[in-house]
C-alpha cells in the first residue's frame, strides 16, 4: 500500500537518498528545504517551521504515514543549533497531529554520533526549557560546540517525547538514528581537509574501511519508517561503522 511521507533536508544528502528510496517504491513523499522542494521553509526560523507545518496539513489533508526531520547543519554557528535542535522537534511536535490520522505512523529524527561528544550542559538545558533565544545566546559563547549540544540535546528529547502519551501512547512511534561520518554535500569541504581528516579519525574511529554513503543511512530510516511491529520506539539507532562501540564500548 502507497503511503505519504514527509522529509525535511529532502533535496541533498541523506534526505534526498531516502526520497529517491520511497518514491521508487511508489510511495508519496512530500519535500521540505530551503529550494528544490515541495515545500521551501527556512527551519531556522519559527515562522519558516510555521509555514512548513501549514503547507504539509494542505498538501496531506488526509494525514501522514511518516516523517523524517532530517534538515541539519554542522557548522559552528548558533544556526546549526535553531535548525537541528528546535527545527526539528518543530517538525515533529507540528505534523505529530498529522501522524495521528493515519495507520502505523512512523517518525525518525538523524542525531549524530555527535551526540556522545562533549557539549555545553547550560546550551542544553535552555534547549529542553524551549527557550531558543538563551540557548542562541549561550552557544553564541562557544559556537564550535554547537553541532554535538544540538544533537544530544535533540537525542534526549526523543528518548523522553517517544515514551510520552502524545507519542507513543497513540502508537506513533518515534525513533533516530546516529550516522557517523556520511559523504554528503555538507561534507564534502571536510572530506578534503587533511587536518579534518585526521580529527575526524579521532572523533570517530571506525572498524570498517570508507565513510558512508547517503543510500547506506536511507536504507536504515526506510526501515524504521515502515517496519509492521508495534514495539519499537525511543530508541537512537548507530549507524557508523563502529564508531559507537569504539568510543563507548562498555554502554549499550
Amino acid at each position: 500500500m502507497a503511503r505519504t511521507f514527509l522529509i525535511t533536508g529532502s533535496a541533498s544528502g541523506i534526505g534526498a537518498a531516502l526520497k529517491q528510496r520511497l518514491e521508487d517504491k511508489g510511495h508519496k513523499v512530500i519535500g521540505v528545504d530551503l529550494r528544490n522542494a515541495e515545500i521551501e521553509a527556512d527551519l531556522s526560523k519559527p515562522e519558516g517551521r510555521r509555514a512548513m507545518v501549514d503547507a504539509a496539513s494542505a498538501l496531506a489533508p488526509e494525514g501522514l504515514h511518516g516523517v523524517l526531520a532530517g534538515a541539519g547543519l554542522s557548522h559552528p554557528t548558533p544556526t546549526t543549533l535553531s535548525i537541528n535542535y528546535f527545527g526539528a522537534v518543530a517538525t515533529l511536535e507540528g505534523l505529530r497531529p498529522l501522524l495521528a490520522k493515519t495507520e502505523r505512523p512512523r517518525a525518525v529524527a538523524i542525531c549524530s554520533t555527535a551526540a556522545i561528544l562533549p557539549i555545553n550542559e547550560s546550551v542544553m538545558a535552555a534547549c529542553h526549557a524551549g527557550d531558543e533565544a538563551l540557548a542562541l545566546e549561550r552557544i553564541a559563547e562557544n559556537p564550535q560546540l554547537a553541532y554535538s549540544t544540538s544533537k544530544r540535546s535533540l537525542a534526549l528529547w526523543l528518548r523522553k517525547a517517544a515514551v510520552s502519551p502524545e507519542w507513543g501512547g497513540k502508537g506513533i512511534l518515534l525513533n533516530g538514528i546516529g550516522p557517523g561520518v556520511v559523504e554528503t554535500p555538507m561534507t564534502a569541504q571536510i572530506l578534503k581537509d587533511e587536518e579534518m581528516l585526521k580529527a575526524i579519525a579521532r572523533s570517530n574511529p571506525m572498524a570498517v574501511q570508507g565513510y558512508a554513503k547517503p543510500w547506506e543511512i536511507a536504507e536504515l530510516i526506510d526501515y524504521l519508517l515502515n517496519f509492521e511491529g508495534h514495539y519499537m520506539l525511543g530508541q537512537i539507532i548507530y549507524n557508523d561503522g563502529g564508531s559507537d562501540a569504539f568510543l563507548r564500548p562498555d554502554v549499550f
